[in-house]
């Protein structure tokens, strides 16, 4: 059995470390004004908020799926961002 106190560190680094992530692809989206970079850092921040709700809810781990919704969000965002970059760079000719 694993120490809560354990559980609810290790959970506020990851969010933490999504949280630093998200910042990185702000400010890259600040200076290009590039949808991927914005939309990679709304998905960071939802990975962020999904282990900060994970850390603190009082259920097992892996008992409850609405905990999930925030990371299924974020990875289909990245998924529709890459998906959308690539389709601009087809219609543009640029490879």
């Amino acid at each position: 059995m694993i120490d809560p106190a354990i559980k609810l560190f290790v959970a506020g680094a990851l969010c933490a470390g999504f949280a630093v992530a998200a910042l990185f692809f702000l400010r890259f989206w600040m200076r290009t004004k590039d949808a991927l970079f914005g939309i990679f850092s709304v998905a960071f921040l939802l990975m962020s908020a999904n282990q900060a709700v994970a850390g603190f809810a009082r259920v097992a781990h892996g008992e409850d799926s609405r905990a999930y919704l925030l990371r299924l969000a974020a990875f289909v965002l990245i998924i529709v961002a890459v998906l959308g970059k690539n389709a601009v760079e087809d219609r543009s000719g640029k490879r």
